[in-house]
């Protein structure tokens, strides 16, 4: 029966193809989206930086460069950190499974009857010397952030703020401490962006029984993700006879759009995270328990393999049992570290109910929700002083919380006394954040 175990595991890691890790980090290629000459910095503008253009012409190949620093640039470190928070923060298996068991004068006595929750926890612990030993894996893609679709963010980059002697004599007389004199400030840098990142985790986790009431556990996910985007840019000119700010060509006939494609796909260990879970009361019918989960940052975050931060979740466990039917509650906190992350307060209400001898039902509401206001800071919008006064919003993605609440469904078989087939899907309830559509699992527990 191990050996099967062994061989059905071996077998569900290696289902996916392993991806081969490009010389240029995944966090690199969102930056090369915006990046459209070889070996520029995002936004400049070849065309109009060329030699063969005037002087006069030239200097407006990086305009747009000290505007992205400042202000805009947030807009990249934004959707690269979202990505990284969102790629590794992936839920893992409970702490228990199975059948639980306390000891009475050395004879095992059940206390559990249902197979248990798959992404929430119960109060009950393995018992004393009894190991659980899993492997899933979860599959999704990227579909929204903030509710905006990946397929379609855009982003619009205004002009630096230029101030130099003689500019006010230049233009009639107006301060150039105005945003828009010139007039060629108003000249802008439009972006729609086409994001499609899959994100593939198998995760192999174990769980001991160190008393019949401590247990501790190890998960090591190992990660697959792949990457492609598109951008197509488009520079709005405002006023002039000759173009100041192009792509390519020449001021009196400039290339104005530019489009750029990339990819990339990474393999690699995630966030190794140990689990210890201390039973506090137990009963016939309930039980609580105390549960902290440290997540290390042992991925690559610059591949987007992992977070890059310490991260450690901190619940308090309820459950109890009426029969074939387990309700269950957890509360905690989610303390991330690392200057200018935000922190959560997690909340998961549910229940596991035994259908019948082999099959159990677990149904979760998994919520995960922002204390305090967002790090992941959109720029503000832009206001132009002249010729008009007037705002330019520099993205279509909402400045919202980051709340995530989702719900779970999933069930789990009994193959064998000791073996169960776990199935869930995890679907989005809000649109905070970056999420999937749906996040699938699928796995295998085996307990002894």
């Amino acid at each position: 029966m191990r050996r099967s175990w062994l061989s059905l595991c071996l077998a569900l890691a290696v289902s996916a193809p392993v991806g081969t890790a490009e010389a240029q980090r995944l966090r690199e290629r969102i930056s090369q989206l915006f990046i459209f000459g070889a070996g520029e910095e995002p936004l400049f503008l070849a065309g109009s930086a060329t030699s063969s253009n005037p002087a006069s012409i030239r200097q407006h190949g990086t305009h747009f460069i000290p505007s992205s620093a400042a202000e805009n640039g947030s807009i990249i470190g934004f959707i690269s950190s979202a990505l990284a928070a969102s790629v590794s923060n992936v839920p893992i298996g409970a702490t228990t499974s199975g059948e639980t068991f306390r000891f009475e004068g050395g004879v095992p006595v059940s206390t559990a009857m249902s197979a248990g929750p798959i992404f929430a926890e119960r109060g009950q612990t393995l018992g004393r010397g009894r190991m659980l030993a899993g492997i899933n894996r979860s599959t999704f893609r990227f579909s929204t952030l903030r509710g905006r679709p990946m397929s379609d963010l855009g982003l619009v980059f205004t002009h630096e703020n230029v101030d130099y002697a003689g500019c006010d004599a230049e233009n009639g007389g107006q301060s150039c401490a105005k945003y828009g004199v010139p007039v060629l400030e108003n000249e802008s840098m439009n972006f729609n962006l086409n994001l499609d990142i899959g994100v593939d985790v198998t995760s192999f986790y174990t769980t001991f029984g160190i008393t019949d009431r401590v247990d501790f556990g190890v998960v090591i996910p190992v990660q697959q993700t792949s990457f492609s985007g598109t951008s197509f840019a488009q520079i709005d000119p405002f006023g002039g006879t000759l173009a100041a700010h192009f792509f390519s060509g020449t001021p009196d006939n400039p290339v104005l759009q530019a489009t750029k494609n990339t990819k990339g796909n990474t393999f690699g260990v995630g966030d190794v995270a140990a689990r210890l879970k201390v039973n506090a009361y137990q009963s016939n019918r309930t039980a609580i328990a105390f549960l902290a989960d440290a997540r290390f940052p042992t991925g690559d975050v610059e591949d987007l393999l992992g977070f890059g931060h310490f991260v450690l979740r901190s619940q308090a466990v309820a459950s109890a049992r009426f029969g074939d039917f387990s309700p269950h509650a957890n509360a905690g906190f989610l303390f991330r570290a690392g200057e200018g992350q935000t922190h959560s307060v997690l909340a998961t209400a549910g229940f596991d109910h035994l259908l019948g001898p082999k099959v159990t039902m677990a149904v979760d509401i998994v919520s995960e929700l922002q204390v305090g206001k967002s790090k992941l800071i959109l720029p503000q919008p832009v206001t132009f002083d002249a010729p008009y006064r007037r705002i330019v919003n520099p993205t279509t993605i909402p400045d919202i919380r980051d709340d995530l609440i989702s719900g779970s469904f999933g069930f789990k078989f009994a193959a064998s006394r000791n073996v169960l087939v776990v199935t869930n899907a995890l679907l989005p309830l809000n649109r905070g954040g970056m999420r999937a559509n749906q996040i699938l699992t699928m796995g295998l527990e085996y307990s002894f």
